[in-house]
């Protein structure tokens, strides 16, 4: 079997080289808007004694080993949200981080082991001010790389146009002709008239399983077409580190930003509240466990951070996903100034 010319072969560099140029105006471009906003930035360790608790994430682990021997392990964070939060305690106010981040079992065209995360956090502000960001970062990469559109796979975006606000009810009702909000506490129901749609559903799949499969199989691919579209409402069940709606707390402070079928961001009202929050991460090692026969340590420190944070909306954009839309690009990897090897790849 032939094998793919390496990343770094002269003829394949200069395939990808254009991509990495409209990163770099890019990434100076975010610096500046973020400047001009009066943000911090700050760098976060990629070290930490939890790198996430979240179902649908796997973790690289490592060894630390102390100056007397001693051994422990660590984790490569999947987001510098936790170090954030932290110096939000802390006392910053308006923070932003390009973090290089680390998933394993995620590798495709819009998936890779490492990437960068965008991170930025407002203290005291709701989250339609991050909507504000998302809208505004748009046209700043358009400007830096000078297009017109954001394009993937077919499907073309305006980026100066104003987003599109959509819940995740409307949503569901728009494309999946579902009633969902009829359906939070019905399980069986659920699973039905999913079924009845064509999604497969197994005897195992929990309420925030189908509730997944919908939306990537009859919602995501829908979104962001013409114009962004941010999506908003998401169910308490599916809040993450998203805190209620005070009016309505079926529902959580949590939007996503989609653009041509793809989602580009993860905005949250933050969840102050510890002990809710030791919940949650309970509820998502059971999952993760059961779906991969591993669970992952809970960072006590950061739950003790959280109980004297402020008030705070914070979201989390993939940088590299945001750069292939605006340089169209059609592969992650064609953004990234050094990719991970794949498995088995070495020289000579």
């Amino acid at each position: 079997m032939t094998r793919a010319s390496p990343w770094w072969d002269r003829h394949v560099y200069a395939d990808r080289k254009p991509f990495l140029k409209a990163r770099g105006r890019i990434t100076a471009s975010f610096r500046q808007f973020f400047g001009s906003e009066g943000f911090d930035e700050v760098e976060t360790a990629a070290l930490a004694v939890s790198g996430g608790n979240e179902a649908h994430i796997s973790l690289f682990a490592v060894e630390l080993i102390g100056a007397d021997g001693e051994k422990s392990r660590l984790y490569l964070h999947s987001s510098p949200e936790f170090a954030c939060k932290k110096l939000l305690a802390a006392g910053e106010e308006k923070i932003f981080a390009f973090a290089k981040v680390f998933r394993n079992r995620e590798r495709s065209a819009l998936h890779h082991p490492e990437f960068t995360m965008l991170e930025w956090y407002r203290v005291r502000e709701s989250v339609s001010r991050l909507m504000e960001d998302c809208a505004g970062l748009l046209t700043v990469a358009a400007k830096a790389v000078g297009t017109d559109s954001f394009v993937w796979r077919g499907r073309v975006a305006d980026p100066f146009a104003e987003p599109e606000v959509l819940t995740v009810c409307e949503a569901f009702d728009r494309y999946a002709n579902l009633n969902l909000a009829a359906l939070l506490d019905d399980r069986d129901g659920f699973a039905r008239a999913a079924a009845r749609d064509g999604v497969r559903v197994t005897p195992d799949d929990g309420w925030s399983d189908i509730f997944s499969k919908v939306l990537g199989e009859k919602v995501e691919h829908r979104l962001g077409c013409g114009r962004a579209t941010i999506l908003t409402d998401y169910p308490a069940s599916e809040a993450a580190l998203a805190r209620p709606r005070q009016d309505d707390p079926r529902f959580s402070e949590r939007f996503e930003l989609f653009i041509c079928g793809v989602e580009v961001a993860n905005g949250f009202g933050e969840l102050t509240d510890p002990f809710e929050q030791r919940r949650r991460f309970d509820e998502e090692n059971h999952a993760h466990e059961r779906l991969y026969g591993e669970s992952y340590p809970v960072d006590e420190d950061f739950l003790a951070a959280l109980a004297v944070m402020p008030p705070a909306s914070g979201i989390a954009l993939g940088f590299d996903r945001l750069v292939m839309l605006a340089a169209g690009a059609t592969q992650i990897e064609q953004v990234l100034w050094t990719p991970v090897p794949e498995r088995g790849e070495q020289g000579i």
